[in-house]
């Protein structure tokens, strides 16, 4: 079951994100928030191929979990049930997004939205530009992180000094991105994709039984399992 997801249509995997969002109201206890996401890590332990794609996101997603426990006890007068519930509904939220996107292919996306769900070429092409640049983003900040460390300005183990790193880090990956926006804009203009408008695609997107099965799936554990836990 590991091919599940690298295979399946971007679509799907986009729908059942999408399907976490509305599931995350329904999450009524802390009990039924944490039995949801247990049954999310048995489910991702079966159909997730390879962890080293979504581990930063994972941190991501605790982080914001762990910050919400201690702003939600500390402001809410240290009721640990209380933050256990929000922060779980946190993780019932971003979870499933965070863990499928890393699945998702830019181009097979494009393809997906231009042919099933026909919406207008253009909006999808920068779509699909968007999303590749920000797929980059990571290659270039590891490029600037090593470049200051072989011109001899790396943070060390100095915490202050690493906050300063940082801080210039991201400014110099603020303005590389805006200058590669700039550029592909241009190339993108060059090439016509202003003025044209009949557009082909660079893959066929189909829609496959496995897809509808994924969704369905998708839907019973991010939408029915919090009703039904919450309820039980």
């Amino acid at each position: 079951m590991k091919h599940v997801l690298p295979q399946a249509n971007p679509l799907a995997l986009l729908a059942v994100g999408l399907s976490a969002v509305v599931g995350s109201f329904f999450v009524g206890s802390a009990t039924a928030g944490g039995l949801t996401v247990l049954l999310y890590a048995a489910i991702a332990g079966c159909l997730v191929p390879q962890w080293q794609p979504v581990r930063w996101r994972l941190v991501a997603v605790g982080i914001a979990a762990v910050s919400l426990w201690w702003s939600t006890w500390l402001l809410g007068g240290h009721h640990p049930d209380l933050a256990t519930e929000a922060a779980t509904r946190v993780l019932v939220l971003a979870l499933p997004g965070a863990v499928l996107m890393a699945f998702v292919d830019p181009s097979r996306l494009g393809d997906a939205l231009r042919q099933q769900l026909r919406l207008p070429a253009r909006p999808v092409a920068a779509l699909t530009a968007a999303l590749t640049r920000f797929e980059t983003l990571g290659q270039v900040w590891e490029q600037v992180r090593r470049l200051r460390r072989m011109r001899g300005m790396g943070a060390g183990r100095n915490p202050f000094a690493q906050v300063r790193a940082t801080t210039a880090t991201s400014f110099t990956l603020l303005v590389s991105a805006m200058r590669g926006a700039t550029q592909l804009s241009i190339a993108m203009d060059s090439r016509g994709f202003r003025l044209a408008h009949d557009r082909t695609s660079a893959h066929d997107s189909a829609w496959s039984v496995v897809d509808t099965v994924l969704l369905l799936g998708g839907i019973v554990a991010t939408i029915v399992a919090p009703v039904v836990l919450s309820a039980w």
